[in-house]
């Protein structure tokens, strides 16, 4: 019983590979570069992009509730127009608008092609519930990053 459940309580030290070796900077085993453009984004910039998102988010429920008279909660059609813009601007561009301001994009890291539709919804639902974004490994991604194969790439 200790082995199942030593691989989660363990801290995360547990998560590092086996070989032993470890990285002289976020993103090493990953082939990212060190810093500049192709490097992990930073908690601040990711942050930043996340308010950005969310406010402007804010402003087109606001409009929707305003034109439609929809008597939903704002904060419902908040997070619902969050979650399209999203998943849409990811799908589309590799990055939403408050991600383009903050100068990162998602990138997947297993291959050379764009996030997709499957794994940017996949990425978005998860991050709704706020934890798995919190909860990162020791490149600094966070838990929804991981279960999708993508990371926040610094763009400039």
């Amino acid at each position: 019983m200790a082995r199942m459940t030593g691989s989660w309580l363990s801290g995360s030290g547990a998560a590092l590979p086996d070989d032993g070796t470890e990285q002289s900077y976020p993103g090493e085993r990953l082939g990212l570069p060190a810093d500049g453009p192709g490097a992990l984004s930073g908690l601040a910039r990711r942050t930043a992009a996340l308010a950005i998102d969310w406010v402007m988010s804010m402003g087109i429920a606001a409009l929707i509730i305003s034109i439609t008279g929809i008597a939903q909660s704002m904060s419902t059609i908040t997070l619902l127009v969050w979650f399209v813009l999203g998943v849409g601007a990811v799908t589309v561009f590799s990055f939403t608008p408050g991600q383009l301001i903050a100068g990162i994009q998602v990138a997947r890291i297993d291959a050379q092609a764009r996030v997709g539709f499957i794994r940017a919804v996949v990425r978005t639902f998860f991050l709704i519930f706020v934890f798995p974004a919190i909860i990162s490994d020791q490149d600094g991604r966070g838990m929804h990053d991981r279960a999708t194969g993508t990371a926040m790439l610094r763009g400039r």
